[in-house]
């Protein structure tokens, strides 16, 4: 800057003072813009990291490039993530934002909202992973499930769990043992769907997920004829 090159009077310092101003976070001195820190910095670092993997995938997904976009240095975002995939999984938990879990008193109800609100909020995101992350779940043998489920609060019931969990406290389902796989199946099928065709689901598929899948293997008799609640607005 003018200023800082103005006061120091020499090349050498203001390169020791441009150092210094990149891994301060991007702050300027002397009355410029206030220095970026904390939380503010983190934000605008993993905005920048997001707006990067969207843009370039993993392969482009580089200290330096996130570092550029967020005009800072690569010693900010090193002392925060010491590895690429800290930073890769700090910045897909700040947009993997849970989705709300509906209550509404009906266990079918209830999963079929879940699914809609799924696929309305994660659909673009579910298909940007599946394409920009391809190189990073071939280099780590990681899979999209186990992606996802680092992604989770550990300690936290999944969606599907809940859903579950209120059917038994009121009495639609028996209090026995079920399986994860069972128990979370509706958003394993709507998220293949969604892999599969690359393409939005349809309102139709996602009430037979619930009714013609789901239900059935839960031991709930009597929902594949019954009429789906009312579809969202578009």
């Amino acid at each position: 800057m003018a200023g800082e090159r103005g006061a120091t009077g020499a090349t050498g310092a203001t390169g020791a003072q441009e150092a210094g101003r990149r891994a301060d976070g991007g702050a300027t001195r002397g009355g410029g813009a206030s220095r970026r820190r904390g939380p503010e910095l983190e934000n605008a670092i993993l905005d920048a990291a997001w707006d990067v993997l969207v843009e370039h995938g993993y392969p482009g997904f580089t200290y330096e490039a996130v570092a550029a976009r967020a005009g800072t240095s690569r010693p900010v975002l090193y002392r925060r993530w010491p590895q690429r995939e800290d930073l890769l999984l700090a910045t897909l938990t700040k947009f993997w934002q849970p989705i709300a879990v509906p209550d509404t008193g009906s266990l079918r109800d209830d999963a079929i909202s879940f699914l809609r609100n799924a696929h309305a909020g994660r659909a673009h995101m579910i298909t940007m992973m599946s394409v920009q992350l391809v190189d990073y779940f071939r280099d780590t043998s990681t899979s999209f499930s186990e992606l996802r489920e680092a992604l989770l609060t550990p300690g936290r019931a999944t969606a599907f769990e809940i859903i579950v969990g209120r059917a038994v406290d009121r009495g639609e389902l028996p209090d026995v043992p079920r399986s994860s796989r069972v128990v979370n199946l509706p958003f394993d099928l709507l998220r293949h769907d969604m892999l599969l065709t690359m393409r939005a689901v349809s309102d139709e598929s996602i009430v037979e997920i619930v009714d013609e899948v789901w239900l059935p293997l839960l031991g709930v008799p009597g929902t594949q004829s019954a009429s789906p609640p009312p579809a969202p607005p578009a």
